[in-house]
């Protein structure tokens, strides 16, 4: 097989496979990212065709954040029983059958059922806990860097995919910039079959960073339904404090990122006369800067307490957001907004990681995250949704920001309510 010869290849150069496994779910999720970022610059496209209103296709949103993230505890499930490459292969199909047949869409019920339910389920059958199990499975040392790397993966999808999709759709429409990314969706899944392999043993490798010379356990096996292991697990982690802030801090990391800036900031961009393409490339911006900021974010997650990193993370990200109505929304302040939002907009992920791991163990990191994210989404989809009431009902999108600026300082204080670890010793290994 291609992965044994590449593994064996790597391997006399030193070089571990599991660094593969990151190169395909980044590609994976790069793409899965311009996917889900998409119908931010859809929004006033699909109004000016059909005449629906932003909070019709903002309900349409909502529901796809919240589908994406009560997937995401039964993807970690489905990870555990079908494999990694299985899982992720069906994930690209379901979602590249939904935006094929939203081609030809013409109803807001059409709009709810393929771009809210369909691709809700099928990008939530991967999300972050994908990042998160191979993070855990694949590297004994330097998780907190896999995760930032794979997770910064969100940011560059905006850096790539928003400009030019905004510039396909102000030339050519939105349908032809919407068959551009089935097509990268394509390209995705062949990488995805060819190199994505489930476990270091499949290609005769301990995990990156494991020096130990003891036969591995055998992958244990789950005798249970996806459903039973799944809320069997949120019965366990439910009793923990420590679940309930993580959660309650990740609902506030959806509802101040997914739910509304990747959403709502190119339209309201619009209402202050700031053009659309102009618009995408203010995220696109953004993007650069999280493509360092959550990189960093994970080392940094490696060597220090993650429960600070994530006051300041959220604390910044607050008082950016409460920033930006005062900006003018001249190119100055877009920019410094741009700057301070974009180094944390998801740098927040490596230590959520890794608090969840420290408290709940690794062998049941990915299923706890996938609770936890799935508060990400429901944060994300309540923004999603509010956003855009806002909108059509007071003319103006400032207030969600306003309130989710609010909400963000509060996660920053909260969180110092979880209890200290042990401070992470730096870690070394060879590439």
């Amino acid at each position: 097989m291609i992965s044994n010869w590449l593994a064996a290849a790597l391997s006399r150069r030193n070089i571990h496979y599991g660094w593969v496994m990151v190169g395909v779910t980044f590609l994976a999720a790069l793409i899965s990212a311009g996917t889900v970022g998409a119908p931010g610059v859809f929004i006033v496209p699909l109004q000016k065709e059909f005449g629906w209103s932003t909070a019709e296709i903002s309900s349409a949103l909502s529901i796809r954040f919240i589908l994406f993230g009560l997937m995401a505890p039964f993807a970690a499930a489905l990870l555990n029983r079908y494999g990694l490459r299985n899982v992720t292969l069906a994930a690209q199909l379901i979602v590249v059958s939904a935006l094929v047949l939203s081609l030809g869409m013409t109803q807001v019920w059409q709009l709810v059922a393929l771009w809210g339910v369909v691709i809700g389920i099928g990008t939530g059958m991967t999300a972050l806990v994908l990042g998160a199990t191979i993070a855990t499975r694949w590297f004994a040392a330097r998780r907190g860097l896999v995760v930032g790397i794979m997770t910064a993966s969100v940011a560059t999808g905006q850096l790539v995919f928003l400009p030019l999709l905004a510039s396909l759709t102000e030339r050519y429409g939105w349908r032809l910039a919407l068959g551009f990314v089935c097509i990268m969706l394509g390209v995705s899944a062949l990488a995805v079959l060819l190199a994505m392999r489930d476990r270091p043993s499949d290609v005769g490798l301990r995990p990156f960073g494991d020096e130990g010379t003891e036969p591995l356990p055998a992958p244990p096996v789950s005798h249970g339904s996806i459903t039973g292991v799944a809320l069997g697990t949120l019965r366990d982690a439910s009793k923990s404090t420590a679940f309930w802030i993580l959660f309650a801090t990740f609902f506030v990391c959806g509802a101040s990122t997914n739910g509304l800036v990747q959403v709502h900031l190119i339209p309201m961009c619009l209402d202050f006369g700031i053009p659309q393409v102009q618009a995408a490339s203010l995220l696109a911006a953004m993007g650069i800067f999280d493509f360092f900021g959550t990189i960093m974010s994970g080392w940094l997650s490696d060597r220090y307490d993650n429960r600070w990193l994530l006051f300041w993370y959220y604390g910044l990200r607050g008082l950016s957001l409460i920033f930006l109505p005062f900006s003018d929304f001249s190119f100055y302040g877009l920019s410094i907004f741009a700057m301070f939002y974009g180094l944390d907009w998801i740098a927040t992920v490596p230590p959520t990681v890794r608090l969840t791991a420290q408290k709940f163990g690794p062998e049941r990191a990915n299923l706890v995250f996938g609770w936890i994210f799935a508060g990400h989404q429901l944060g994300a989809g309540t923004a999603a949704f509010g956003a855009g009431l806002s909108r059509t009902v007071y003319q103006s999108y400032l207030p969600a920001f306003f309130i989710a600026g609010a909400l963000c300082v509060f996660a920053s204080l909260i969180v110092l309510a979880l209890s200290r670890q042990p401070k992470p010793q730096p870690q070394t290994a060879m590439a």
